[in-house]
């Protein structure tokens, strides 16, 4: 009977101990989130460029040396590609500006208006036509994206303000893993070594494990969004820059939900430039019945079909295959973090699930076991 009464009261003390550790981590979580944030990308950089690291410091023996030369390479050839998309869309942009005047440019966007309009119910364009203040109903939205750029800037330079510090942590962490790691090993109990050294195995081999996966669907929005792009100039939408956007869309996809609409931006900017003036692109019609000058709304299915199509099948599968876990679990789980935390909780909300599956499995083998320990 006391044995009994002495489980409840650690049981009792336990749960204090837990709610009072939540309540604590609550408080203190609006200060501390960021730099969570900072140190889980760093992380995630760190198990992505670990092992180019270490099979370089192998050949040359020097570990900051092989940690400077890997980053730097990937900085370099990331920003000779941006840099190369850049030049190219801006020579587009250039060429465009001096083959199309103002007077073409306002001519194309009220035929584009009229054409729409024309393809609209009989009572919306009532509503459009009775309407005389549509110039500046436009003239407000101008004001409020204007308005908009300052708190745009802000969030830019929150941005490079993060990044730069994951990139400061990442070099540190590649450049004294091994030694953060020893000194994690250091500290498990002598009764637990062996269990632990396997969980620390495990959790390693799950997020890098996650992260092939993650760049497995990457690779395949890129290949998709560059095959849609191909089969839309077959077409005759005249797109160029297609190998660009589906690289731009397959990395942005390491990000959920965003990669493929990022691919969307540039690819119908550079419709518009290349097809304005072309008679044809500018009555194409959407299934030969909607509106879609200059192969607009082509572009935007194709991309949502592309996204669609990696949500609910490549990521599910290649995903959780590469962590150990079932398709329907990985789409419970994106859920779940998107709606706690949004785009970066679908981010971290698989790895977290392959990390706690680990510790759930290893707490069980260890209760399972424990008269052997």
């Amino acid at each position: 009977m006391e044995k009994v009464q002495t489980n409840y009261l650690q049981l009792i003390y336990r749960l204090a101990i837990g709610l009072i550790t939540l309540w604590f981590i609550s408080i203190i979580w609006p200060f501390i989130s960021n730099v969570i944030l900072m140190l889980v990308f760093a992380f995630l950089f760190t198990t992505v460029l670990l092992s180019s690291v270490d099979a370089l410091e192998r050949k040359i023996g020097n570990r900051g040396f092989s940690v400077l030369t890997v980053v730097l390479l990937l900085i370099g050839g990331f920003g000779i590609f941006i840099g190369s998309f850049i030049s190219q869309i801006s020579l587009q942009a250039s060429e465009f500006s001096n083959r199309i005047d103002k007077d073409t440019l306002t001519q194309e966007f009220k035929t584009i208006g009229v054409n729409l309009s024309d393809s609209m119910p009989a009572f919306l364009q009532n509503i459009i036509s009775s309407n005389d203040d549509m110039a500046g109903k436009l003239s407000d939205l101008i004001n409020t994206i204007i308005g908009s750029l300052a708190s745009m800037a802000g969030a830019v330079g929150n941005f490079m303000f993060i990044a730069a510090m994951v990139f400061i942590f990442t070099i540190i962490l590649l450049a004294e893993y091994h030694v953060f790691r020893k000194s994690l090993v250091n500290v498990i109990p002598n009764k637990y070594f062996e269990l632990g050294l396997k969980l620390i195995y495990n959790i390693e081999k799950s997020v890098s494990s996650y992260l092939r996966g993650q760049f497995l669907s990457a690779a395949s929005v890129a290949a998709m969004s560059i095959a849609g792009l191909l089969l839309l100039n077959f077409f005759g939408a005249n797109l160029t820059l297609t190998f660009f956007i589906g690289i731009i869309a397959g990395l942005a996809n390491l990000i959920p939900l965003v990669g493929p609409f990022v691919g969307m931006v540039p690819a119908i900017l550079i419709a518009f430039m290349n097809n304005l003036g072309n008679e044809v692109a500018l009555t194409h019609t959407l299934f030969g019945v909607v509106p879609s000058p200059f192969f607009i709304l082509d572009i935007i299915l194709m991309f949502l079909i592309v996204q669609q199509i990696e949500g609910n099948l490549i990521t599910p599968a290649l995903v959780g295959k590469s962590v150990g876990l079932h398709p329907m679990i990985v789409m419970i789980a994106l859920l779940i973090g998107g709606t706690i935390l949004g785009p970066l909780g679908m981010l971290f909300a698989v790895p977290a699930t392959g990390v706690m599956k680990v510790v759930l499995l290893e707490i069980a083998f260890v209760r399972k076991n424990a008269h052997l320990l």
